[in-house]
């Protein structure tokens, strides 16, 4: 597909800087479905992208990440990019306790969820 330009670039990262959004990438590999979230967020911005450009867009960027994290532990800073600090904000604190939280993602309920149940439930 065409590149993505800077603002495009931002505009994923802002999104996949969302809690929620990030909550939801964690903890599933199959995450088609996520992605076309991401992608409907673009489209309000104007952006025209697919969920699959996006899943690639954001797999490049985080193994773009992880190189240069691991090279500056290494003690190297010569490589840098352009969204390091964006990315270093939502994947920095991405330790181990957090890969292994379980992956079951039953758990995984969007918050409006239960408190539209829990509302319901009290009334009456």
């Amino acid at each position: 597909g065409k590149h993505w330009t800077v603002n495009e670039v931002r505009a994923l990262i802002r999104i996949w800087s969302d809690k929620n959004i990030q909550q939801q990438l964690e903890g599933t590999v199959r995450n088609k479905r996520i992605f076309e979230q991401v992608a409907a967020r673009l489209q309000k911005f104007g952006i025209d992208r697919d969920w699959k450009q996006c899943r690639t867009k954001y797999k490049n960027l985080k193994h773009e990440y992880k190189s240069i994290k691991s090279a500056q532990d290494s003690g190297s800073t010569s490589k840098s990019m352009k969204f390091f600090n964006e990315l270093d904000a939502i994947l920095g604190h991405c330790t181990m306790e957090q890969a292994t939280k379980s992956d079951n993602d039953e758990s995984e309920r969007p918050p409006e969820w239960t408190e539209a149940k829990s509302e319901k439930d009290s009334v009456g």
